[in-house]
């Protein structure tokens, strides 16, 4: 499906409310990695490297699902390390970046990135920064659009005296710089936290988008969005 390219907006009130689903797509992610555990992975990772970023006001903890199922399939995932998302992208970046480079160096291999939500624009950022550190990128559900502005936590921003347009302002300033690595970013239509157009950047090249019909709190657990992340890995490490 091509992406929309209306202006962004954040999820209707009531459109929230589909995220009651992610309860169950966590069951349903939860029954299929014990299911998993009786049979063998696909090997499609061959021991590459991937970093899982959280989203907002999240932590490793949040990720450790998605990354058991990374390694069932045979890469070798790992948290961020750098505990609580707080929303400080460009400390975040920063810091990440620099843990980043320890790790490419220690392993003298790039990584592959994964991000859900604000921790999938910040690998994006990262990997536009230091392509030199990351293999590709792929991201669930991220707002790369307007920051805060197209998500239910606008009001909350706006309260506290966030600049939305010096915020817009800054990341137009980023894509300036092109992506030089592979970007999935998956999105869904059903997103009661992120308004869905908020998610594409159909102008950046390297980017390919994939719709999904999970909600934005589901993403890391739904077993459909962790075999599409599966399968958008394997495409950077699978030999033709």
């Amino acid at each position: 499906m091509q992406p929309n390219e209306k202006e962004g907006r954040p999820p209707h009130p009531l459109d929230s409310l589909r995220e009651l689903g992610a309860g169950l797509d966590l069951l349903r992610g939860l029954a299929s990695a014990a299911k998993a555990r009786l049979s063998p992975g696909r090997d499609v990772g061959h021991g590459a490297r991937v970093a899982v970023l959280p989203g907002y006001g999240m932590d490793d903890a949040t990720t450790l699902l998605l990354r058991r199922c990374l390694d069932h399939h045979g890469f070798k995932a790992e948290g961020w390390g750098l505990g609580r998302n707080t929303g400080a992208v460009p400390d975040l970046a920063r810091r990440f970046a620099e843990r980043l480079s320890h790790r490419v160096a220690a392993f003298a291999t790039p990584y592959a990135l994964v991000g859900w939500s604000l921790g999938g624009y910040i690998a994006r950022e990262v990997a536009r920064s230091r392509p030199d550190l990351v293999a590709r990128v792929v991201t669930l559900g991220s707002p790369v659009k307007g920051g805060p502005k197209h998500t239910v936590l606008a009001p909350l921003f706006k309260a506290r005296g966030f600049d939305f347009e010096r915020a817009e302002e800054r990341m137009a300033a980023r894509e300036e710089v092109p992506l030089q690595v592979p970007v999935t970013a998956i999105y869904s239509r059903r997103d009661g936290i992120v308004g869905w157009r908020a998610c594409l950047s159909p102008e950046e090249k390297m980017v390919t988008h994939v719709e999904v019909t999970t909600s934005h709190s589901g993403m890391g657990f739904a077993p459909e969005v962790l075999d599409l992340v599966v399968r958008s890995l394997a495409g950077g490490t699978e030999t033709p």
